[in-house]
Order: C-alpha cells, then sequence, then structure tokens
C-alpha cells in the first residue's frame, strides 16, 4: 500500500449538462455522481476521491452555471462560484464547439483572477466527425485565458482520462491525505440513495416535471441479516405531478423503484428493501426551509 505524498481538491466547471458528473465517474473510477441526459443534475457539490500511486485527488463536482430561475437555482449558481476559489486545481469543461457562451465567459473572468493552475477539458470528442474543428476550439479558448495545459477528452468512453490525471497531478502540492483509503465520495450514504432514486425520476420522465421533485430519506437502517432498508419520500410540486410519478396502477413508480433499488444494491453491495411514497409540497423550491430540509447546504 502506497503513502499519499501530494492531495489536493480540483473543481469541475462548466454549462449545464456538458458531461461534468460522467467526468467524475470516469475520473474516479466508479459511479459517484448522477448522471442524465437533463441539464442541471447535479444541485450539491459533490467530492469524488481517487487514489493513484502516490497521489489523491479530491474532485469537485459542481452543478452548471445557468440563469437562476429559483431559489434552489440561487443556491446552485452559489456552490459553483465557491467550489472555484480556494483550490488547487480548475478544469474548465466544454463541449467541442468553436463558440465561447455566456456561461463559460463568467466561467472564464472568474478563473482569469484566480492564482490557480487550470485546464481547458474539451468533452466529446468522440462525436466530433471533422478533427479540425478541435484545432479552432482550442485556438478560441486560448485566446480567452492562459491555460496551464488543454486535454481533448471523452467522459463516456474514458478517452484521453489517463493523459488528464498526468496533468493534474501536477497541480497537487505535497501533504497528507484528505479522505481514509478506501472513500470514494464524501457523500452519506444516506445521500447517495436519495441521489440515486433522483437520477432514475430524471431518466423515466418527461420535460420539467423531474427538475421540480425532491427526495428525503426518511428511513435507512441495516437489519441483522445486512439488508439495508431504505424508506424513501418523493416530493414533487403539484397534484398532476404526483399522477403522472405515480403512474397508472402505480406503473411509473414502480419501474423508478425498481432501477433505483438495483443501483442502490450495486452501491451498497448488499441487499436492499426500498420503499417509495409521493408527496406534493408545492412550490418547495422557492422555499428556503425546504430547500435546506433536502439537503441542499452551501457549506462555504
Amino acid at each position: 500500500m502506497s503513502t499519499i505524498k501530494k492531495s489536493g481538491i480540483i473543481t469541475i466547471c462548466g454549462r449545464p449538462n456538458v458531461g461534468k458528473s460522467t467526468l467524475t465517474n470516469a475520473l474516479v473510477g466508479e459511479k459517484v455522481a448522477i448522471v442524465t441526459n437533463k441539464p442541471q443534475t447535479t444541485r450539491n457539490r459533490i467530492c469524488g476521491i481517487k487514489n493513484r500511486g502516490e497521489c489523491q485527488f479530491v474532485f469537485v463536482d459542481t452543478p452548471g452555471l445557468h440563469k437562476a430561475r429559483t431559489r434552489l437555482g440561487d443556491y446552485m449558481v452559489n456552490v459553483v462560484k465557491e467550489s472555484v476559489a480556494d483550490v488547487d486545481g480548475i478544469m474548465l469543461l466544454v463541449e467541442p464547439i468553436p463558440n465561447i457562451g455566456a456561461p463559460e465567459q463568467q466561467l472564464l473572468d472568474r478563473i482569469r483572477t484566480l492564482n490557480c493552475p487550470s485546464v481547458l477539458v474539451i468533452n466529446k470528442v468522440d462525436t466530433l466527425e471533422q478533427k479540425e474543428k478541435l484545432l479552432e476550439v482550442i485556438s478560441l479558448y486560448q485566446q480567452a485565458c492562459d491555460f496551464t495545459a488543454v486535454v481533448p477528452i471523452s467522459a463516456k468512453t474514458g478517452e484521453g482520462v489517463e493523459e488528464l490525471l498526468n496533468v493534474l497531478e501536477g497541480f497537487l502540492p505535497e501533504g497528507p491525505q484528505l479522505f481514509p483509503e478506501d472513500m470514494t465520495s464524501d457523500q452519506p450514504e444516506r445521500q447517495m440513495m436519495a441521489e440515486i432514486l433522483r437520477e432514475k425520476l430524471l431518466l423515466c420522465l418527461d420535460k420539467e416535471i423531474p427538475h421540480g421533485t425532491a427526495v428525503e430519506i426518511t428511513r435507512f437502517s441495516e437489519r441483522d441479516d445486512e439488508v439495508v432498508e431504505v424508506d424513501a419520500t418523493i416530493y414533487c410540486e403539484k397534484n398532476s405531478h404526483k399522477g403522472i410519478i405515480i403512474g397508472k396502477g402505480g406503473a411509473m413508480l414502480k419501474k423508478v423503484s425498481t432501477l433505483a433499488r438495483q443501483d442502490m444494491e450495486r452501491f451498497m453491495g448488499t441487499k436492499v428493501f426500498l420503499q417509495t411514497w409521493v408527496k406534493v409540497k408545492e412550490n418547495w423550491r422557492d422555499n428556503p426551509a425546504a430547500i435546506q430540509n433536502f439537503g441542499y447546504r452551501c457549506d462555504n
């Protein structure tokens, strides 16, 4: 077992749906953040932990920087801004499009003000038909900011991930490990259960409904036979949404719960007995007490 000699915190920032959670999981080597094809999936700041040789990387996966429309949205934007400060390195994750949008410009402005090494990570290169487009993207961003390095990757296929880790290793200061050897995330198991269930809601439901949902784990206990019992309440904002989440004859809730239970069992490494309920809490995304109650706390 190697001794950790270098450790540091590296934040991943970018616009919604650019692949930050997929990259976090690829860097850590296992699933620590939920992933869907819908924007604004990540609401909290999530730490993924990777031990590699004598180095410990702590990756901070942040919500996408977007225009906030609710109190929850304000909270998510603040998490991004706070997470870019006081770190050892910053990854700006972008798509291979030769255009700097408003969210990227905001993050570039922030990065320029910090005396911190930064790397431009161009994701989804596996989708590029014309590889010369990549040179345009690199040129555009290098003119906008003096990045320490530029690394093209595909978080989905794993292409370029090892090269990225090699670059990031140079950002880590000397120091002891920050987290225990076998830890891959700073999220409590209870919070991970809630996030897994929320991921399945995002995957199975259409349009705006999933963004108006929150999950509260009301019971999390391990029986003598090592079965983990989980009681979860899904909150939504309207009665009509409740009906859609439950589905005809309870079919949708059963589908969501089954998918969540399977993932929970993989995560816990044991059998999980999951019970789910659906309740209405109107406009909870604009209620500071409700936001805090559902575990969205800025710890900076």
